[in-house]
């Protein structure tokens, strides 16, 4: 009835574990919860799914009204008329770029001060 092979014994007959006998009730429950789990994580997913596809069509809108400001100022630019928004960047920037250079001349000057005083 036992053969030997390699050295070892082998029993005749199905190799690996023997089936328990699972209650069927217990068995047909936990396919029924695994349903439902799997069924709650879809709908998560695709709620997660809706929510990014709105907040990228909100992305895409802004996009486009920013782009259309933006052919409208060329196209004010190109009939020589400077839209008051430049203006205000332009002049923001001017402004912002003389404070700049005012604060490091200042800078400047305090060095300067402190390394001529000893």
């Amino acid at each position: 009835p036992f053969q030997v092979v390699g050295g070892k014994v082998k029993k005749p007959g199905k190799r690996g574990r023997k089936p328990a006998k699972i209650d069927l009730k217990a068995k047909l429950e936990r396919s029924r919860q695994s349903a439902r789990e799997c069924r709650a994580r879809k709908k998560l997913r695709y709620q997660y799914l809706e929510e990014l596809v709105s907040s990228r069509e909100r992305a895409i809108c802004a996009l486009r009204e920013e782009l259309e400001m933006y052919k409208q100022w060329c196209m004010a630019m190109d009939q020589g008329k400077i839209p008051s928004e430049i203006k205000a960047l332009l002049t923001g920037e001017e402004q912002g770029k003389a404070q700049q250079n005012s604060a490091k001349l200042a800078k400047a000057g305090k060095t300067e001060a402190n390394s001529s005083s000893p």
